[in-house]
Protein backbone atom coordinates (compact mmCIF):
# COMPACT_ATOMS: atom_id res chain seq x y z
CA UNK A 1 0.00 0.00 0.00
CA UNK A 2 1.76 3.72 -1.10
CA UNK A 3 0.93 6.29 1.01
CA UNK A 4 1.86 9.72 1.49
CA UNK A 5 3.47 11.69 4.42
CA UNK A 6 5.12 14.64 5.36
CA UNK A 7 8.52 13.82 7.26
CA UNK A 8 10.89 17.05 8.09
CA UNK A 9 14.48 16.12 6.33
CA UNK A 10 16.74 16.15 9.55
CA UNK A 11 14.01 13.52 10.33
CA UNK A 12 14.12 11.31 7.36
CA UNK A 13 17.95 11.45 7.01
CA UNK A 14 18.49 10.24 10.59
CA UNK A 15 16.15 7.44 9.52
CA UNK A 16 18.27 6.84 7.07
CA UNK A 17 21.46 6.64 8.55
CA UNK A 18 19.85 4.53 11.28
CA UNK A 19 18.31 1.87 9.34
CA UNK A 20 21.26 1.31 6.93
CA UNK A 21 18.29 2.16 3.75
CA UNK A 22 19.32 3.99 0.59
CA UNK A 23 15.38 4.77 0.04
CA UNK A 24 13.18 6.34 1.54
CA UNK A 25 10.50 3.76 1.73
CA UNK A 26 12.34 0.99 2.87
CA UNK A 27 13.55 2.87 5.53
CA UNK A 28 9.65 3.81 6.68
CA UNK A 29 8.79 0.26 6.80
CA UNK A 30 11.41 -0.78 8.42
CA UNK A 31 10.70 1.91 11.15
CA UNK A 32 7.23 0.97 11.59
CA UNK A 33 7.71 -2.54 12.13
CA UNK A 34 10.29 -1.61 14.86
CA UNK A 35 7.92 0.64 16.38
CA UNK A 36 4.93 -2.17 16.16
CA UNK A 37 7.05 -4.93 17.76
CA UNK A 38 8.43 -2.58 20.27
CA UNK A 39 4.62 -1.65 21.12
CA UNK A 40 3.77 -5.51 21.21
CA UNK A 41 6.60 -5.95 23.97
CA UNK A 42 5.81 -3.05 26.10
CA UNK A 43 2.37 -4.20 26.04
CA UNK A 44 3.46 -7.58 27.24
CA UNK A 45 5.32 -6.65 29.40
CA UNK A 46 3.09 -4.93 30.94
CA UNK A 47 0.28 -7.72 30.77
CA UNK A 48 2.67 -9.98 32.31
CA UNK A 49 3.43 -7.57 35.09
CA UNK A 50 -0.05 -7.39 35.44
CA UNK A 51 -0.33 -11.45 36.10
CA UNK A 52 -2.59 -11.86 33.38
CA UNK A 53 -1.20 -15.18 32.65
CA UNK A 54 -0.96 -18.36 34.67
CA UNK A 55 1.72 -20.46 34.51
CA UNK A 56 3.18 -22.59 37.45
CA UNK A 57 5.92 -20.91 39.74
CA UNK A 58 9.49 -22.80 39.10
CA UNK A 59 10.43 -24.94 41.39
CA UNK A 60 13.80 -25.84 42.72
CA UNK A 61 13.37 -28.89 40.21
CA UNK A 62 12.95 -27.08 37.36
CA UNK A 63 15.20 -24.72 37.65
CA UNK A 64 17.86 -27.34 38.10
CA UNK A 65 16.70 -28.77 34.94
CA UNK A 66 16.94 -25.06 33.55
CA UNK A 67 13.55 -24.08 32.42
Amino acid sequence: MKITVDIDDQTLEELLAATNERKKGPAVAQAVEEFLKRRKAREFGRLLMEGAFDYPAPTEETERQGF
